[in-house]
């Protein structure tokens, strides 16, 4: 089995441009999310982790933070990031999938173990996804049969908002959901997603206080830190319900039903 990462990013963002190259801690965002992804213990080779950005020239300085940590990239279409994956599917060949969001620099390595550990262990499966972690630390992990399956029946070519849902909330993938492990995982109250400048505030001072140089905190001592440090937490809480209405009012995603009717998903 091949497996692979793939990390979809593109500095063109609405609400805070450039943000994965923001510093934090001395190096940009997008090393330190390498660093968990490469921490994976099926990923061989940070050469098997894939930043699926955008064609755009805008998006070079990008191309070169990825080259410059040895990580691989794959530029495709703009707005179709189920093509953008089709696409750099055929050129990687990966059996398995890490799907990582570029917004969630903490993404956790165990969990992305345990959704290609589900993978591996029952073939009949499409897609694991992890749920009830903070917001920003959930994964997935899915088999080139999955993409396969998404790309032959979706409708909806604007995805980028919402991409997601093809693999783990249709009709058209069996997926398997993996439930936090330990309370010591759950902070219903936090957000962990970078979509805006109090987020990279909180960030950078969760990683001020948990960062060394060559190790890979875990999302434990992420939540110990944000429970013992309630001023940090707060400082992007308010943020949760905006940027829920806006997913809202920009998922448009719909696909052809197996039996042939067209279905939308809705959240």
């Amino acid at each position: 089995m091949k497996i692979g990462a793939f990390i979809p990013i593109r500095l063109d963002s609405e609400r805070l441009p450039g943000k994965a190259l923001k510093d934090m801690v001395g190096r940009p965002v997008v090393h330190h999310l390498l660093d968990r992804t490469a921490a994976c213990s099926h990923i061989e080779s940070p050469k098997d982790i894939v930043v699926c950005t955008t064609s755009e020239s805008g998006n070079n300085p990008l191309v070169e933070a990825v080259e410059a940590y040895g990580a691989s990239v794959f530029r495709g279409d703009k707005d179709d990031l189920i093509k953008r994956f089709k696409d750099a599917a055929d050129a990687f060949r990966f059996d398995i999938v890490v799907q990582v969001d570029g917004d969630d620099p903490l993404c956790d390595t165990e969990y992305m173990d345990l959704t290609v550990d589900a993978l591996l262990a029952d073939p009949r499966l499409d897609t694991a996804v992890t749920m009830g972690l903070p917001f920003g630390i959930n994964v997935k992990s899915f088999t080139r049969t999955a993409i396969d399956k998404v790309f032959a029946h979706y409708t909806s070519t604007e995805n980028d908002t919402g991409f997601a849902l093809y693999f783990t909330r249709s009709n058209l993938c069996r997926c398997y959901r993996i439930e936090p492990r330990t309370p010591d995982h759950v902070l219903e109250e936090a957000r962990l997603t970078l979509d805006y400048e109090e987020d990279l505030e909180v960030f950078r001072r969760i990683f001020e206080a948990l960062y060394k140089p060559g190790e890979v905190f875990g999302l434990t001592e992420v939540v110990r830190f944000l429970k013992a440090h309630p001023e940090v937490a707060a400082i992007n809480s308010g943020l949760q319900e905006r940027y829920m209405e806006r997913s809202r009012q920009k998922l448009d995603i719909e696909y052809m039903n197996t039996d042939g009717t067209l279905q939308r998903i809705v959240i």
